[in-house]
């Protein structure tokens, strides 16, 4: 006799079976620990069961009443962009080989998985210019805290210093790491005028810390002073981690050229739809010297018996995290789509390809930043050199007027005023090379009226 439920496989005799074994007569029994006090003692409120087809009708119906980023012009960014996705890449992922496989337990039979990895750290080295990078790092912000502790770990000390030019989102994520391995975190102001880390802010508070974190572009999207911060942090013995934009390194200069430690970022720009915010993927490079003390996976090249090429999980055991706090990191999940995405990407642009980008997303957003300047009731308060966004000041609440675009089908830029209430009716706003001259003339006819 079958299951009498659908997707429930276990049928009556399976349950009783079950129920005998572990000693007890009935489901019920299983929660008899719990005080009937706390126990629902009705049904629960459910509405009538639906027909497949009805359930398919009833979520369609409540999809249409989303709106998403295909229905818009997006101008949001702070992390995640509207960047072209090239078809072919979700028909690579979406093949069973790829879409399904896990964590390479046994290394010898997951060649493919493997050589994906290789060759994805590979094109992180070449793009950040460090010598070594890993894989399955979740998102940019545990990117940066994995760096942090890898930092208080090499050094011996336990305190790390963060602009509050990266971005708030990694900065708490940072904190919630750093609290529970008993890190202090602080943070080190900006400059009003240029939107950047000044030096002169850095004076006193460089002694004994593990490292500098410092982003560029960072949240506002200024280009920061990096050769000079990464100068400063490693006179008092400390290490410069440098998070980074993966489309910005199409024309700025990568971290290794400045003096980075440890490079970081968020890799969705590469390749990875937005999707709600989801899932990301944080990649982590640096140099031969902090090697061993890298979270994460490692895949490397070698050869067999036979003198063939083959690949492996190297200097560090696949379950190390069980070692629990003394583990390198606790990093148990893999990130191996998401970074066959960025490297599928990356070998499609090429080093060509992703300079353009660069230069269309520089390009466009230098003309909506000019543009909206001759908007009367906005301007733009920084004045440091940006990349593809920039901070917009305006006379409304930068809410309403992105509800009143909203609903001109335009998603307009991110106000900012909580994470900085030294900036209140400010918004960050992010050019792509999605926007087109066209759109971006029409935002700033819609601004013209709702500034």
């Amino acid at each position: 006799m079958g299951s009498p439920h659908r997707f429930i496989p276990n049928t009556e005799e399976d349950v009783a079976q079950m129920l005998q074994s572990i000693g007890v007569t009935s489901i019920d029994e299983l929660f008899a620990d719990i005080p009937a006090s706390v126990r629902l003692a009705r049904p629960l409120a459910l509405p009538p069961a639906m027909s497949e087809p009805e359930l398919m009708a009833e979520l369609r119906r409540m999809s249409d009443e989303c709106v998403s980023a295909d229905d818009c012009t997006v101008y949001l960014g702070g992390g995640i962009y509207d960047h072209y996705v090239p078809s072919v890449i979700q028909h690579i992922l979406q093949r069973g080989e790829f879409y399904t496989a896990y964590t390479p337990y046994q290394a010898e039979v997951s060649q493919g998985t493997l050589q994906a990895i290789f060759e994805y750290q590979t094109m992180i080295c070449e793009l950040t210019a460090m010598d070594v990078a890993n894989a399955s790092m979740y998102e940019a912000g545990s990117a940066i805290a994995e760096a942090a502790i890898m930092a208080c770990t090499s050094t011996k000390r336990s305190t790390v210093l963060v602009a509050r030019t990266v971005n708030p989102a990694y900065r708490k994520v940072l904190a919630t790491y750093a609290a529970g391995r008993g890190i202090e975190v602080r943070e080190v102001g900006f400059c009003m005028k240029r939107g950047l880390t000044s030096l002169s802010l850095l004076d006193g508070k460089l002694d004994d810390v593990a490292c500098l974190i410092v982003q560029s572009p960072n949240y506002f999207g200024i280009v920061e002073d990096m050769p000079a911060l990464a100068d400063a942090v490693h006179k008092s013995g400390g290490l410069f981690v440098s998070v980074v934009n993966p489309i910005s390194l199409g024309l700025l200069a990568p971290p290794g050229e400045y003096g980075a430690d440890i490079a970081v970022g968020e890799g969705q720009p590469l390749g990875i739809p937005m999707s709600f915010g989801g899932p990301l993927l944080g990649f982590f490079a640096t140099t031969s010297k902090l090697l061993r003390k890298m979270p994460g996976r490692l895949v490397g090249q070698t050869v067999d018996s036979k003198g063939r090429r083959g690949f492996v999980l190297t200097l560090q055991a696949r379950e190390q995290h069980i070692r629990r706090e003394n583990a390198t990191s606790n990093i148990c999940s893999n990130q191996a789509l998401c970074a066959l995405a960025a490297t599928i990407y990356l070998s499609l642009m090429g080093p060509h390809g992703l300079r353009k980008v660069a230069e269309l997303c520089t390009y466009r957003a230098h003309y909506l930043h000019d543009r909206i300047n001759s908007v009367y009731g906005l301007s733009t308060p920084f004045t440091g050199p940006f990349f593809n966004e920039f901070v917009v000041a305006s006379h409304r609440d930068p809410a309403e007027i992105n509800e009143d675009l909203l609903e001109r089908g335009i998603l307009g830029g991110r106000p900012i005023g909580d994470d900085y209430p030294e900036l209140p009716d400010h918004s960050l706003w992010a050019v792509t090379e999605m926007r087109t001259r066209e759109e971006l003339d029409a935002l700033v006819r819609e601004l013209e009226v709702l500034a």
